[in-house]
């Protein structure tokens, strides 16, 4: 049998194809830290690669309630559609060989994309922005900086508003014109855990773009709005609460969010 399809064909749609399909487990990508399988699913014919997290293989965390990483997930991916920005791959949440877990489309990332980089430097090239500096071993230091991408900053608003608490360089994934987030499991906190690379905004005017989203994105999550009706079933009504809090803080700031202080605000390891 040919390698299933990367994108499903004509004729089933990409949440079909991942709700209702049959998944095979291929392999375990075990550098993660909760079980996370790679599988092909099909349906009709068609297939295509994905990734399963089960719920029974995720690790108990202090902070998020057990076995809720699987519906966060599926919660990012919603917000991102709600944005129109395409920031998530069609993620679902459905039963599967293990039980109950996340089921989202695998995305085959590019290689040779440049977004991070360490620099022999005190201040970043036009291009790139500064995120902080890095111990390089030997005592020495090195400035640690992210490219001046449209994309990436279409990733930094939705990770405020989901109050991602782990955005790693490596969950970062360039597809041709496409750049793709993954791993939200430990997302939409009530609490202020914001933990990113892509701080290389901080404290700057929102583009007018971001703006006209989050405008969006406060009518979808209003009482009777669609995308409130879908986080509902996904998150508690205290984490939707707090949502809409990010959103209105966010408009009426008018600026990407700067850290706390009050949390490590790069993650480790941070690629």
């Amino acid at each position: 049998m040919s390698a299933p399809e990367r994108i499903p064909p004509r004729g089933v749609t990409t949440a079909e194809l991942l709700t209702r399909g049959e998944l095979t487990v291929r392999g375990q990508i075990r550098d993660a830290s909760n079980a996370v399988l790679h599988c092909s699913v099909e349906h009709d014919g068609q297939e295509a690669f994905c990734v399963y997290k089960p719920v029974r293989g995720e690790r108990p965390l202090w902070d998020f309630p057990d076995g809720t990483l699987a519906q966060r997930e599926v919660a990012a991916y919603e917000v991102s559609e709600a944005t129109g920005w395409g920031l998530v791959p069609p993620t679902v949440l459905r039963d599967g060989p293990y039980g109950e877990g996340m089921v989202q489309l695998w995305i085959e990332g590019l290689p040779g994309a440049e977004l991070l980089a360490l620099v022999d430097a005190e201040e970043p090239e036009p291009g790139w922005k500064a995120i902080g500096l890095a111990e390089v071993g030997e005592g020495k230091t090195a400035l640690l900086v992210h490219a001046d991408d449209e994309r990436l900053r279409r990733l930094a608003v939705l990770d405020a508003v989901i109050n991602n608490a782990d955005r790693k360089g490596g969950h970062l994934l360039p597809a041709g014109d496409r750049l793709y987030g993954i791993d939200h499991g430990v997302t939409f906190n009530v609490d202020n855990k914001l933990r990113t690379l892509l701080w290389g905004w901080a404290g700057e005017p929102l583009t007018g773009e971001a703006v006209d989203v989050l405008k969006g994105l406060k009518e979808a999550l209003g009482a009777g709005g669609a995308l409130a009706a879908r986080l509902a079933v996904l998150i508690t009504p205290a984490e939707l609460d707090a949502t809409r809090a990010r959103v209105d803080e966010l408009l009426a700031t008018g600026k990407h969010p700067e850290p706390s202080g009050e949390w490590p605000a790069i993650p480790w390891p941070p690629v």
